[in-house]
């Protein structure tokens, strides 16, 4: 059975302006759960939108995928008052309803995993189910406009532990048949299965406040996962880690970048120690790519945007787990990976947010033996590792 997923994005956002495209963690916000389906049992995922920029950056930054597309989206069903049904069945047209089941994924629920959408498509296969949405349990006392309450007793009230809760709509993950779509022209018909979600996926996206506790609660979630394990790959970025983070410009361009020769000293005794180095920056560098040659770095990635995704692929093509990676990293575009890897290190001299967030912050500056510290780091602690079975 085809299974397709649709995220629909707005270029226009009111309460938090240019919200699909803002940072959090260091990635936009859209690339969160478009991350997690890459990597779930979907066969494939548009990113049906009306922005132009996210669609030459969907074509760019995930070619590496063949599951990702971009799809534009009218105009009448990108406004205001148009519906998510609406776009929806735009949509199911456009791709000549090429599809046996369809997924509504929103972005603005960063906190949905692969293992998410991965158990909304086996609730599908439940006997007599046509449709999955995603819920919560919250254990809040509601009530009504009168004042009577709807789901406890004010007599005796019952303690969190006793209290079954109610199950709400946390808005994340919506699934239904390509039959059941049809017929009812809705995200959910039929039959419908439930799958529960972790209580913080609730939250939503309306103001910078609400931002700023997902942010915090993906940060927290990343951390952890984190596991003890011997590091076998160590994970750079270029500026502000290899260079002091200064670019040197003439009339004809980018001229010079600064790197420290020690750090290339420590990089070639780390590999000598069968750890293996991978640079991954957002920049698209001659220079850096034939620093990248001189070292004989052969796992060299530029012009990546959403490091986060790329490295799980590489993760995934490698077969090993981000357990096993250290990384290194000094502003924001870092922070997604430096949040999930075994062990991760910032320059003295990097940005004050990504040194809260790191294991490790550094004694020595970028292009100034950072970079060799972190080796020499390394090499001991993957010292307690040999002979250990």
């Amino acid at each position: 059975m085809k299974k397709v997923a649709i995220i629909p994005l707005r270029k226009g956002s009111k309460g938090i302006p240019g919200k699909n495209k803002k940072k959090m963690l260091g990635r936009p916000l859209f690339s969160w759960v478009l991350g997690a389906a890459i990597f779930s049992d979907l066969d494939a995922v548009y990113v049906f939108t009306d922005d132009a920029e996210i669609l030459a950056f969907i074509e760019k930054e995930y070619a590496w995928s063949p599951k990702v597309k971009g799809l534009l989206r009218a105009a009448e069903n990108a406004n205001d008052t148009a519906s998510t049904e609406s776009t929806m069945l735009e949509f199911a047209e456009k791709i000549n309803y090429d599809f046996d089941m369809l997924c509504l994924l929103q972005a603005t629920s960063p906190m949905t995993t692969t293992a998410n959408i991965n158990e909304a498509i086996a609730k599908m296969y439940v006997s007599d189910t046509v449709s999955v949405l995603s819920v919560v349990k919250t254990h809040r006392f509601t009530w009504n406009e009168d004042g009577t309450p709807q789901n406890y007793d004010v007599f005796n009230r019952p303690r969190r532990q006793d209290f079954n809760g109610l199950l709400m709509e946390n808005g994340a993950i919506y699934l239904t048949t390509k039959e059941a779509f049809v017929s009812s022209k809705n995200r959910v018909s039929g039959k419908i299965g439930l799958i529960e979600m972790p209580e913080e996926t609730l939250h939503e996206i309306d103001s910078l406040s609400d931002w700023t506790i997902i942010e915090n609660l993906l940060a927290n979630r990343q951390k952890q996962q984190k596991k003890q394990e011997p590091i076998k790959y160590l994970v750079l970025d270029v500026d502000g880690v290899f260079t002091d983070g200064c670019v040197y410009y003439g009339s004809e361009g980018e001229l010079m970048k600064k790197f420290d020769m020690r750090d290339g000293m420590g990089l070639e005794i780390l590999r000598q120690h069968s750890v293996e180095v991978v640079v991954i920056t957002s920049e698209n560098s001659e220079l850096v790519a034939k620093r990248m040659q001189k070292l004989q770095i052969k796992h060299a990635f530029l012009g990546v945007k959403d490091k986060f995704s790329f490295l799980q692929n590489f993760i995934n093509e490698q077969k090993t787990t981000w357990s096993h990676l250290a990384y290194v990293g000094d502003d924001v575009n870092d922070l997604a990976g430096l949040c999930t890897v075994g062990w991760s290190f910032a320059p003295n001299n990097a940005t004050t947010v990504v040194k809260h967030n790191v294991d490790v912050v550094l004694n020595n500056n970028s292009a100034n033996g950072a970079i060799r510290e972190v080796c020499e780091w390394l090499m001991k602690y993957n010292s307690r590792y040999v002979n250990v079975k």
